[in-house]
């Protein structure tokens, strides 16, 4: 009986303490900037990358997309900047956050893969952390692109936030080059 009332008890502490997180992306789009040939779309929940954060525990990141660029009408080649927009609130809860940026291309039947470079290759893996936002890449106009997190870890030294919300938000801006 005691096991049974112990489980009980550290189960309802872990569901408690451990929040549930889905990350937030919003993005500039082609509208906003003047560019009405691309169109930047933020995915949504429960498409959503998640991460669930317990204090002085290493963690893993569901996979999830974070934005839909349209540049099926644009000509020349583009360059998509993503950001983590809140690292200074999660710099203090998080001793570091590397997230797996992927990029996939929509095919003619609906069909995402990933997407390869003009030579055919794929590209080299790109990371966003706390340190380095934002990461840059070159993608070629008349395309549909799923920006997307692959995988991801974490380390959090502090789960206690104070009601702060710790969830990544990401920003996305697209640009012709």
């Amino acid at each position: 009986m005691w096991k049974v009332l112990k489980f009980t008890l550290v189960l309802a502490v872990l569901l408690f303490l451990g929040p549930q997180l889905t990350s937030l992306a919003y993005g500039e789009s082609a509208g906003d900037s003047g560019q009405t040939d691309i169109q930047v779309e933020a995915a949504e929940s429960p498409a959503t990358p998640e991460i669930t954060i317990f204090g002085n525990a290493i963690g893993g990141v569901t996979p999830g997309d974070l934005f839909y660029v349209d540049a099926t009408d644009s000509s020349g080649d583009i360059l998509i900047s993503l950001y983590i927009t809140n690292a200074d609130v999660l710099i203090t809860y998080l001793r570091y956050l590397n997230l797996k940026v992927a990029v996939y291309c929509e095919d003619e039947n609906g069909r995402w893969s990933k997407t390869s470079l003009r030579d055919g290759h794929l590209p080299a893996d790109t990371y966003l952390t706390l340190h380095n936002s934002p990461v840059n890449i070159t993608l070629p106009g008349y395309a549909r692109y799923k920006i997307a997190i692959d995988s991801g870890c974490y380390y959090c030294i502090n789960a206690a936030t104070g009601g702060d919300n710790i969830s990544p938000q990401f920003y996305l801006t697209v640009e012709q080059v």
